[in-house]
């Protein structure tokens, strides 16, 4: 009978050690924004099991207007977030370590949408008008680009008047603003579906206008990627996540359904999600989640060029690092 007890005492440590050595590592991703198409690789790397086949346990955090992801990451509220480099170079630069250890989106989607009516064809236009502009780390690229063009952001007559815009489309429909951030997969759409036209508008590309710069990185504390055992997990979590993108450039209609699965909010519509998912597969494609040093100087040559007022004020130094996609991508 004692040997019979031994063994199921065996049994059962074995058991409760197989169990604790199969428990998946657990991670917090922050997303920039609330839960859209914008982020479906992740949403996608999560239902289809790409996470779990990687021995992750991953806590997708949706954003919003009071969410600062840094401000999370920096709090220990998370293990990773995503962020536009623009407002991660700038939070590295006040003192904030982050590292860019993947770059899923490939190309910006950021633009400046005006009215026809209100007379502007081109940047030269600018002067004098009103122009809304998201902060919270989202306007740098704007006042890069306008310190480029010699025009003031004071509101002065020579210069423009910079409207702290809402994360909606309202200004500009309701002329409060001749111009308004927008970004190619949601605000653009959200200003056609109030009822003006494509034909009503005038669009600035930043890609276009030589001052895009890099959106929706993959960030870590510097410190954290000092310990081997949290280098292994962004490997698995990147290798993961480039395989949800992948899928979801290549079957967008269902990546937009899983994301509206995922939305607790009930705000998102199937068209819009769709539409989105559809955009933003263009600014994914041709990334295989490592960054390219080319598009990384041209992101902070961009920011240099700040005039007076720059968005960072030196060359970064280690604000980067592909040892996480070396591993991840082999």
């Amino acid at each position: 009978m004692k040997k019979k007890l031994m063994t199921i005492m065996l049994a059962g440590a074995m058991s409760v050690v197989a169990t604790a050595a199969m428990a998946a590592d657990k991670l917090a991703l922050q997303l920039k924004w609330v839960t859209q198409a914008q982020f479906a690789g992740y949403y996608v790397a999560k239902d289809k099991g790409f996470y779990k086949e990687e021995n992750l346990d991953v806590e997708i955090k949706p954003g919003g207007p009071d969410i600062a992801p840094v401000q999370v990451l920096a709090g220990g509220g998370a293990d990773v977030v995503l962020d536009w480099m623009p407002s991660a170079l700038a939070s590295r630069e006040k003192g904030v370590p982050l590292v860019n250890i993947a770059q899923p989106f490939k190309t910006s989607g950021m633009m400046l949408t005006c009215r026809k009516d209100s007379g502007i064809s081109s940047p030269a236009d600018f002067k004098g008008k009103t122009l809304g502009v998201w902060f919270f780390g989202n306007e740098y690229p704007f006042l890069s680009w306008m310190s480029q063009l010699g025009i003031p952001t004071d509101g002065s007559a020579d210069g423009v008047k910079v409207l702290k815009q809402g994360f909606n489309v309202d200004p500009i429909l309701q002329k409060q603003a001749d111009c308004v951030s927008t970004m190619t997969y949601n605000e653009y759409w959200q200003i056609i579906d109030a009822g003006l036209s494509e034909d009503d508008l005038v669009v600035f590309k930043y890609e276009d206008q030589g001052v895009a710069t890099l959106e929706d990185g993959i960030y870590v504390l510097e410190d954290k990627l000092k310990d081997p055992a949290f280098e292994d997990k962004m490997v698995r979590f990147v290798r993961a996540s480039m395989k949800g993108w992948k899928f979801a450039e290549e079957n967008p209609d269902e990546a937009a359904d899983i994301v509206l699965e995922n939305d607790a909010s009930g705000a998102q519509t199937e068209k819009h999600q769709k539409r989105m998912m559809r955009e933003i597969a263009k600014l994914t494609a041709g990334s295989n989640g490592a960054l390219d040093e080319a598009d990384f100087k041209r992101t902070v040559g961009t920011l240099l060029k700040g005039g007076s007022d720059p968005v960072i004020t030196k060359e970064p130094e280690g604000a980067w690092t592909s040892v996480v996609t070396d591993k991840a991508l082999k």
